[in-house]
C-alpha cells in the first residue's frame, strides 16, 4: 500500500530503538480524555471538545491572565478573527496554542 511506505519513510531504525517512551511511569491516561464544555466566545454560546490536558492548560493561562476561559478563549477567537480573518479549526488553534504556551514557558501540567 502506498501509505505504508510514507509510515515508514523517515524512521530511523525499528520501533525498539525508540530512546524516548512517551508513557512515563506518572502518565495518567485522564489527561487523553476527551472533554466538551460549554464557553461563551465574544457572547456567542458554543461548545468547545477538547482533550482535558489542554483544558488544564488552558486553566493555567487563564489564572495568569487573572480571567476566565471564556474570557482567554474570546481573546484568542477575536485576535484570530482580526489578524488572520478567522480559522477553520477552532479547536486545533487553541491545541497549538496551548502547546505553544506550555513550551514558552516551560511549564508542563501536573499529572495527578
Amino acid at each position: 500500500m502506498v501509505n505504508e511506505g510514507r509510515r515508514s519513510e523517515g524512521r530511523v531504525g525499528p520501533l525498539k530503538d525508540i530512546k524516548i517512551d512517551p508513557f512515563v511511569s506518572e502518565f495518567d491516561m485522564g489527561l487523553a480524555q476527551p472533554l466538551s464544555r460549554s464557553v461563551r466566545l465574544n457572547g456567542f454560546a458554543t461548545c468547545l471538545r477538547l482533550e482535558q490536558v489542554y483544558w488544564d492548560i488552558l486553566g493555567e493561562m487563564a489564572k495568569i491572565n487573572c480571567c476566565s476561559v471564556s474570557t482567554l478563549l474570546s481573546h484568542v477567537d477575536r485576535e484570530v478573527h482580526l489578524r488572520h480573518g478567522g480559522v477553520k479549526n477552532f479547536s486545533g488553534l487553541v491545541r497549538v496554542v496551548c502547546v505553544v504556551h506550555s513550551l514558552k514557558e516551560g511549564s508542563c501540567v501536573v499529572m495527578a
